[in-house]
């Protein structure tokens, strides 16, 4: 992990980083964060859920992790919104700011044919929300609970 910080060491209120995204620079300020468990037809999610301030937009961010495929392999997957003030792909660009402001790690980006934008996160990125008190806990156990 960047600056050598270990797990537990940070806390998401008043958390702050420039990152750069696209060559573009954005500020993130991040207001508050959790983790919320769910039961999905047999299977176990855990959601991360972010309010950030990213270039003076507040937003709430929610990353969905899910086991897939034979190995198990934990991903996580967002959506832009159409909604969100200055449309999908500036959206887009906000959240992957916010990801990798938190884990150090830029997130996939894949644009579908649709219009639909997904930002997807892997292990790294989850490892690299565990920096972070309010999350380490959720994600340590949905690892240990989900893993065969």
């Amino acid at each position: 992990m960047k600056g050598g910080k270990e797990r537990d060491s940070l806390t998401l209120k008043g958390f702050e980083e420039r990152v750069e995204v696209n060559g573009k620079t954005y500020v993130v300020k991040v207001r508050d964060g959790e983790t919320v468990e769910e039961d999905r037809d047999g299977r176990k999610l855990l959601r991360i859920k972010i309010t950030a301030e990213v270039d003076g937009v507040l937003r709430d961010y929610t990353i969905t992790f899910s086991r897939r495929g034979e190995d198990n392999v934990a991903i996580g997957r967002a959506y832009a919104s159409v909604d969100a003030p200055g449309g999908r792909e500036t959206d887009a660009e906000r959240f992957a700011a916010v990801v990798e402001a938190l884990t150090g790690a830029e997130p996939r980006i894949y644009r579908m044919k649709d219009g639909t934008i997904i930002i997807e996160c892997g292990r790294r990125h989850l490892e690299g929300f565990k920096r972070f008190a309010e999350l380490a806990d959720a994600i340590e156990k949905w690892l240990e609970v989900t893993d065969r």
